[in-house]
């Protein structure tokens, strides 16, 4: 039986992308061929994908026919690189398939050195993509056709907004947009426990910084205004807001959040 997909590693993200594909019938599941580590992930993950996708371990002797389909995706751990390279082989194909990594950090001209015979293509998803709000910056390697971006376009925009990039700017792309939900998501915990420390309950108080961060992320988006116009739209004169933002200057959190992503960008430049 031959593949039209390979999906090398099967995580949430790989879930997230294959998922809306197979739904929608733009990839019939009898297409698609999913590589996993051990055979306990093929068990738990059977169930929770559509039936007609075949899914195997990496021990499995049908590992090579992922790796002859004319489309591969690439979303295994970054130090797991090496290893899943030399389960690709050196198999002569008809045609350059397509590899799209979403492998942090890794590079395209290490992605071509490590397999090559194939054209590459570098996405850096984020996690809000599990829930179709996310972001996804693309980098395009060598002779990479427009047919083969329009396909690569396809699997990412059905959950994120799609960003065409010079790889260069992928790590601080990667720094803001994929570091960023954890940054997010410390200063609602934080918010949440202000509320409690003011006297709400903390189930309650988790659900309004949720709510809080959304509304205020959609009307930034909708109404298209700039942060500082929002701040100054909601802190009147001598109110509780502006006084709330004094506190915020005095510690430092304007400045804290840009050398957060300053050191994420860097981090991931060190990790080519």
């Amino acid at each position: 039986m031959s593949f039209a997909v390979g999906v090398i590693g099967m995580g949430r993200m790989a879930q997230a992308l294959v998922r809306p594909l197979v739904e929608s019938g733009a990839l019939r599941g009898s297409d698609l061929i999913a590589v996993v580590g051990h055979e306990r992930s093929v068990a738990r993950l059977k169930p929770e994908l559509p039936s007609e996708i075949t899914v195997i371990s990496s021990g499995d002797p049908r590992v090579p026919q992922a790796w002859e389909t004319p489309v591969q995706l690439l979303a295994v751990k970054p130090q797991q690189l090496d290893q899943v390279a030399e389960s690709a082989g050196n198999t002569p194909l008809s045609e350059p398939p397509l590899l799209i990594s979403v492998l942090a950090g890794v590079t395209l001209e290490r992605l071509q050195s490590t397999f090559p015979g194939r054209v590459c293509v570098r996405a850096v998803p984020n996690t809000p993509c599990l829930v179709a709000e996310g972001l996804c910056g693309l980098a395009w390697g060598r002779d990479v056709s427009p047919e083969q971006k329009a396909w690569v376009r396809g699997i990412f925009e059905p959950v994120s907004e799609v960003l065409e990039l010079p790889e260069s700017q992928l790590d601080a792309f990667l720094a803001l947009t994929s570091s960023g939900p954890a940054y997010v998501a410390l200063i609602a915990e934080a918010l949440a426990d202000g509320a409690v420390a003011a006297g709400l309950p903390r189930d309650q108080a988790h659900r309004l910084a949720q709510r809080t961060l959304a509304g205020t992320a959609a009307l930034l988006d909708r109404q298209s205004l700039h942060p500082a116009q929002l701040k100054d739209m909601v802190a009147s004169p001598g109110g509780t807001t502006i006084a709330a933002l004094r506190v915020l200057e005095k510690a430092g959190l304007r400045s804290a959040l840009i050398e957060a992503v300053m050191a994420a960008t860097e981090r991931g430049r060190a990790l080519r």
